[in-house]
């Protein structure tokens, strides 16, 4: 695969803002590395009865995380020709040094090559590190109440439903299990709407013509359930096929692959509502005629942005009648993860995207765009922690 520095899109660059870094005491960027991993991996030494080396290779990347220096040493797994450029560029630079973007992804590459996911000789080879909080979710309660909503949407108004279904995908983002790692009380109520471009994304997604409609997925879990009850609609109503754009292996805690979704239709085929399990059984006849398609790319496990995606990858979003990218994950790497002022104009920040492209995001992360001047000025004077709580959303649409 080419590298992600062979593919930047051609065209004007505009001037970017520094890259949000991990430097900076009380910062959100920091809190991440010195207060959710530390966590997390101490839930993944409780989750799994990992032997000795396996449990000190965690520790000894949580420690170097904090206070060490990146290694030479490339990750292995798969493309590994782009984390040999990736790594060769920053091998000896201090981890507070990083970009928060880039050192996220490594700490998560690194993660999984001390747990020997992708060790074919280790019997840990292949078991998701992140399986049993992903299962937990499925088997909990909240999943429960969302079902029991989405079965009482039988029968209801289409516009009513449609906008049901895109919101419950919207803030279903609210249980991404790496937000919660730190934050397990965290407020999942519906919040507020920053930006509500939801006219236009459903223009979009409905116009005549055989492109397909992208949906590139975030967490599995809650989140998922929601997204594909949203591609059902999106199958029903669409001219063209849809793609479900999953991750190629785990990544953040709770990111969807493939694998995940097949245990999310098993569990929509357990639950007691017949709509519900009609659900599933439509997904499945999609997949199976080639209308509704399973794809993934090295590029979302990648430790850059959109900008400089590889070329197949942009084809593929140049083709799309719409991108329907879903969370924090994927917002920060469509506008980039950078200082931006949060009044810049959404249209700019994702300027470059080679095609229509839609941002269903609640905000978990400093990163902010498309904000009107006013709402900013009044949020950051009564709640000045609004960008992480995630009780404040973006439908943002870029034509």
């Amino acid at each position: 695969m080419a590298s992600t520095r062979e593919s930047e899109r051609s065209g004007p660059v505009p001037d970017l803002p520094p890259p949000i870094g991990i430097d900076r005491p009380g910062s959100f960027s920091r809190s991440v590395f010195h207060e959710r991993h530390p966590v997390l991996i101490e839930n993944l030494i409780g989750d799994f009865p990992y032997p000795p080396r396996v449990s000190e290779a965690l520790e000894a990347l949580l420690a170097e995380s904090l206070a060490g220096t990146v290694p030479p040493r490339t990750p292995g797994g798969p493309e590994i020709h782009t984390w040999h450029l990736e790594v060769a560029a920053r091998a000896g630079l201090p981890w507070d040094s990083l970009p928060f973007l880039w050192a996220e992804s490594y700490f998560y590459r690194r993660l999984l090559r001390a747990v020997e996911y992708h060790h074919y000789d280790s019997p840990w080879c292949g078991v998701d590190p992140f399986a049993p909080q992903k299962h937990a979710q499925l088997d909990g309660p909240e999943l429960r109440a969302d079902l029991d909503a989405y079965a009482a949407l039988k029968g209801a108004d289409a516009a009513d439903r449609r906008r049901a279904l895109l919101l419950a995908s919207l803030w279903g983002n609210q249980a991404d299990l790496g937000f919660r790692t730190n934050n397990p009380g965290a407020d999942t109520s519906v919040g507020e709407l920053l930006a509500d471009d939801a006219d236009a994304l459903w223009a979009l997604a409905e116009a005549p013509g055989e492109a397909p409609v992208i949906v590139v997925a975030d967490n599995a879990g809650r989140e998922i359930t929601a997204d594909l009850a949203l591609v059902d609609h999106l199958l029903e109503t669409a001219t063209g096929p849809v793609e479900l754009h999953l991750k190629p292996h785990p990544y953040f805690v709770s990111d969807a692959t493939g694998l995940d979704v097949n245990d999310t239709l098993r569990a929509l085929d357990r639950d007691p509502h017949d709509e519900v399990r009609d659900l599933a059984r439509r997904l499945r006849d999609a997949v199976r005629v080639g209308w509704l398609r399973l794809r993934t790319h090295g590029a979302y496990v990648h430790p850059t942005e959109y900008r400089s995606a590889p070329a197949d990858l942009a084809e593929e979003f140049a083709s799309a009648k719409l991108v329907i990218l879903k969370g924090d994950l994927n917002y920060r790497r469509l506008v980039g993860d950078r200082e931006w002022d949060p009044t810049t104009p959404f249209a700019e920040a994702a300027g470059y995207f080679p095609g229509p492209v839609a941002a269903l995001r609640t905000a978990k992360s400093d990163l902010a765009v498309g904000v009107d001047p006013a709402r900013l000025a009044a949020l950051d004077a009564a709640a000045p922690d609004w960008r992480l709580t995630g009780t404040r959303a973006f439908i943002q649409v870029r034509p």
